[in-house]
């Protein structure tokens, strides 16, 4: 059974800092590109940032863009999202998630999906 465990969301000033994990089970974590997304009620799905199977390669939204960056470490089936220099409108939950396919930003892609943890800045 594949699983996907986010972790470090809570609450934080605008300006402060957050580092999300994600870690898996249950799959060849190295076979499968990572992302994230996040979800505020009432509207769509944002992508975030995504990172190749190797973590050769990220690609950022632009809203976030300069203010976050995604690691991996497939020794430890976990991916990273540190969040910096935060902004009330990243307020959301987010939801790691996992493709085999190459990386991308289509949700539609992804297979397995972690159950989100609640990022909350305050102004």
């Amino acid at each position: 059974q594949v699983q996907l465990v986010e972790s470090g969301g809570g609450l934080v000033q605008a300006g402060g800092s957050l580092r999300l994990s994600c870690t898996a089970s249950g799959l060849s974590f190295s076979r499968y590109a990572m992302g994230w997304f996040r979800q505020v009620p009432g509207k769509e799905r944002e992508f975030v940032a995504r990172i190749s199977r190797i973590g050769s390669t990220t690609y950022y939204a632009d809203s976030v863009k300069g203010r976050v960056s995604l690691s991996r470490d497939n020794a430890k089936n976990t991916i990273y999202l540190q969040m910096n220099s935060l902004k009330p409108e990243d307020t959301a939950v987010y939801q790691c998630a996992a493709t085999p396919s190459i990386a991308t930003t289509d949700a539609g892609e992804y297979d397995y999906w972690g159950q989100g943890t609640q990022v909350t800045v305050s102004s």
